[in-house]
């Protein structure tokens, strides 16, 4: 649950491929990505997995797909009844496989209705939003096969363990106190530190009282190699 603040995008996913492997070693499960739809990140997410010759299954967030939903809903609903109605029924839409279908209601709305010129952006936004990443919103069979749609677990383990501690009111972090706090947060919450602190306190005590050497594998010194006369 840890990763490094000053790392960038590829670092960090480089990262998460690393404990996934250490949790499946011979990549016989079934490897989840959730992502949010970003082009660089998709390019990063791919590359990695083809570099580990892996076998992934990226499903776009819905939650992320609802957000804009949301945003076209208010293009052609002022009063929240009606919107609400309208997300509901192009998610559950979406939901059963049928993007194209949200999509082609879209523009059909769209082209019907009486919008401003930001309106239309942002329909189209949503569109685009959904052809590009047509791939990955197969949501019927991913909920058939079992598999996470949205991230919402990760979230709120983000807010557990970075926000509760690094948004205090008035608190100052720099990026290494900030990773060496995060750091033991994660041992706690992921129940590894009574461990850890065997493994640290053991090699603090090697650090500072090293074991001696067998004589046979001391070096020796110039003085018995070279008797002062």
């Amino acid at each position: 649950m840890s990763r490094h603040l000053d790392h960038d995008a590829d670092q960090v996913i480089a990262a998460a491929f690393d404990e996934a492997e250490a949790r499946d070693r011979q990549h016989r499960r079934c490897w989840v990505v959730l992502v949010e739809g970003a082009a660089h990140q998709l390019e990063l997410v791919q590359k990695e997995a083809a570099r580990r010759a892996v076998t992934i299954h990226i499903i776009l967030d819905i939650v992320h797909v609802i957000e804009k939903l949301w945003a076209s809903a208010r293009c052609f609903h002022t009063a929240a009844g009606p919107a609400e109605i309208w997300v509901g029924f192009q998610a559950a839409r979406i939901l059963a496989g049928d993007t194209p279908g949200t999509v082609r209601d879209l523009r059909g709305e769209a082209a019907r209705g009486h919008l401003t010129d930001e309106q239309h952006a942002t329909i189209d936004k949503t569109c685009r939003y959904l052809e590009n990443n047509a791939a990955f919103v197969h949501y019927d069979q991913a909920l058939a096969a079992g598999r996470p749609i949205a991230s919402g677990i990760v979230e709120g383990a983000e807010r557990h363990l970075v926000a509760d501690r690094l948004d205090i009111t008035g608190s100052r972090w720099s990026v290494p106190g900030a990773e060496a706090v995060l750091t033991r947060r994660a041992l706690i919450s992921n129940g590894d530190f009574p461990q850890y602190w065997t493994f640290h306190t053991h090699r603090e005590r090697e650090r500072l009282s090293p074991p001696a050497r067998p004589a046979h594998l001391r070096t020796p010194s110039l003085t018995s190699e070279f008797p002062l006369p």
